[in-house]
């Protein structure tokens, strides 16, 4: 039997850096074990109910959401026995969830307004992640939940603007404008050098845009950026 595993590529990197950038900064602990398998179950499971609501039926796909929603409650329950106050990142989850169910519906799980949705719900893993090391919501973790949102929205504009939008000059603006900003969102935000691990997000926004690369090669320079966005961000809250 084939698992029914998630086809976008890029959200798992979404998935990995805000937690593993929430719990550097925490410091890790026991409890990020179930905490990380919860949010990687749920992570699965949002990805069969997704395909039940746009095929409209369920029978071919509520064995994966058993499957994959049974231990995402079982270890996120052991997170929130563990400190309690974590429910309240489910209650920021929901309004989320239901943007994506929203398009899932109309089959246009694409949409950017979606895909920013998506990006603060994945995001959202490091200020658990982060709140659970440190013991307290502080400033840090919403720091880290900023930095992260800001680059995956830019990873998000920019995807599109050289795959599906790339025929659309008006969102090549769109992208170009958010780069242009980006390292200065950043800054905004304090916390020293952070603003330099956006700098080659911006670079390639202005300078891949219309080169005809195929998909394969797009994804590897994302995971490239995001792999330099993490390193950056690692120094900054650690030094």
């Amino acid at each position: 039997m084939k698992a029914m595993i998630p086809k976008q590529h890029g959200a798992w990197a979404m998935l990995l850096i805000p937690f593993l950038l929430g719990m550097v900064k925490g410091g890790p602990v026991f409890w990020h074990i179930p905490l990380f398998l919860g949010w990687l179950f749920l992570y699965l499971t949002v990805y069969p109910v997704s395909l039940a609501l746009k095929k409209k039926q369920l029978q071919p796909y509520q064995k994966w959401i058993w499957y994959y929603g049974f231990p995402a409650c079982c270890f996120l329950i052991i997170s929130v026995y563990h400190k309690p106050q974590l429910v309240w990142i489910g209650v920021f989850l929901l309004p989320l969830f239901l943007i994506h169910t929203h398009y899932a519906r109309r089959k246009n799980e694409r949409a950017l307004t979606n895909d920013i949705a998506g990006v603060l719900f994945f995001c959202s893993g490091g200020l658990a992640s982060c709140w659970l090391g440190t013991g307290i919501l502080d400033g840090w973790a919403w720091f880290l939940f900023l930095q992260s949102a800001l680059f995956f929205v830019g990873s998000s504009f920019y995807v599109k603007s050289v795959i599906r939008e790339r025929k659309n000059r008006t969102f090549a603006y769109w992208s170009w404008g958010y780069h242009l900003f980006l390292p200065f969102l950043s800054a905004l935000l304090g916390a020293g050098w952070a603003f330099l691990a956006f700098i080659p997000s911006s670079l390639r926004a202005w300078f891949f845009h219309g080169r005809d690369w195929p998909v394969k090669t797009i994804g590897i320079l994302e995971i490239v950026n995001a792999g330099f966005f993490f390193a950056v961000m690692c120094i900054c809250i650690t030094s």
